[in-house]
């Protein structure tokens, strides 16, 4: 009895020990399940968990419902919960570094070769206290949508007469600074009654998920060219981050680069697939021409990057990596 007593013993501290051994992480999303980029997150999630079988486990809270979108990035960098997808512009005043992805004319895969997700990890590590695990989803531009068909002046500029703008973070430099128009700031998930009780006829979005959001059921026009690059990504809680295993931290950020590639490359095809099932659906497409066209397309760019000095001053860094990121973040 008393063998098997110490017998027991010993293999419930095994199976003790073990438990322990498992590092948790606890995490939300953005964007309501539904989204495309959400699914994204949740495959890596799923990835994690099969190869950190035993080792390291995400555990997924839940998207806005749980945790505001806006509140998301503090929570993680608080620590109220551990891992956050989402878009760096939700934390911009915080990194104003982020820009180099929004004003990127490239992906992750180009970033990661390169070194520049690296920096951008230890400008996080620094200023935020957050790890970087990865930029997801990257390489997807942006356009303007529209519910009426959009106006051009005569020298072929858009003109924003009569659009009432949905903004947030991500187009506010360029639609303010270069379109000169007062947008009105609304969360994705308000922008659908928005649209259909007419606050707002006209939207940034990217050429991802329309359908997805139902807002193509109002939404009728495209403004060509595209503009910007999709900043979604994975920080995690600094602290938590450093009192992780290394093996977990390994396999956390070897799933994070292989995810990097994939969802790029994946989402590059889907993004013409799905502009090309808008289009035989009915919406049209309004394509700026010639110099015009050019102006936009650095308007957006260039205004993004103004706006990435700006707030970069007012950082005891300053300008620090200014001119690295724009070279890390472009093929130029």
């Amino acid at each position: 009895m008393k063998k098997t007593a110490i017998t027991f013993g010993v293999l419930a501290a095994m199976a003790s020990g073990q438990a322990m051994a498992l590092d948790q992480i606890t995490a939300v999303h953005a964007f309501p399940p539904s989204l495309i980029y959400t699914q994204s997150f949740l495959e890596f999630v799923d990835k994690v968990n099969e190869r950190g079988e035993g080792v390291v486990q995400i555990n997924v809270r839940g998207g806005p419902e749980v945790i505001g979108l806006s509140e998301q990035p503090d929570a993680v960098r608080n620590g109220v919960v551990d891992m956050a997808y989402t878009a760096a512009s939700f934390y911009a005043g915080t990194v104003p570094e982020r820009d180099a992805m929004v004003a990127s004319n490239t992906n992750a895969i180009y970033a990661r070769e390169n070194g520049g997700i690296d920096l951008l990890n230890e400008i996080h590590q620094q200023k935020m206290g957050t790890y970087y695990l990865g930029w997801f989803d990257s390489g997807v531009s942006y356009n303007l949508y529209t519910i009426e068909e959009p106006k051009v002046d005569g020298e072929g500029n858009l003109s924003i007469s009569g659009l009432r703008l949905r903004s947030n973070p991500v187009y506010d430099a360029f639609f303010q600074d270069y379109l000169g128009a007062q947008p009105i700031s609304l969360p994705t998930t308000d922008v659908y009654a928005a649209l259909e009780r007419s606050v707002v006829n006209a939207t940034g979005w990217t050429q991802i998920g329309l359908k997805d959001l139902n807002w193509d059921r109002f939404l009728n026009y495209r403004v060509d060219p595209a503009f910007f690059s999709t900043d979604m990504g994975v920080i995690v809680n600094l602290n938590k981050w450093n009192q992780l295993s290394e093996e977990a931290q390994q396999i956390l950020q070897e799933v994070a680069i292989e995810h990097e590639r994939e969802s790029a490359e994946k989402l590059e095809a889907l993004s013409e697939e799905q502009q090309a099932q808008l289009e035989a659906d009915g919406m049209q497409v309004i394509t700026l021409e010639g110099e015009a066209s050019q102006r936009y397309a650095d308007a957006a760019r260039d205004a993004t990057w103004a706006r990435m000095r700006t707030q970069m001053e007012r950082h005891p860094m300053g300008l620090e990596h200014f001119e690295t990121l724009i070279e890390k973040f472009n093929d130029l």
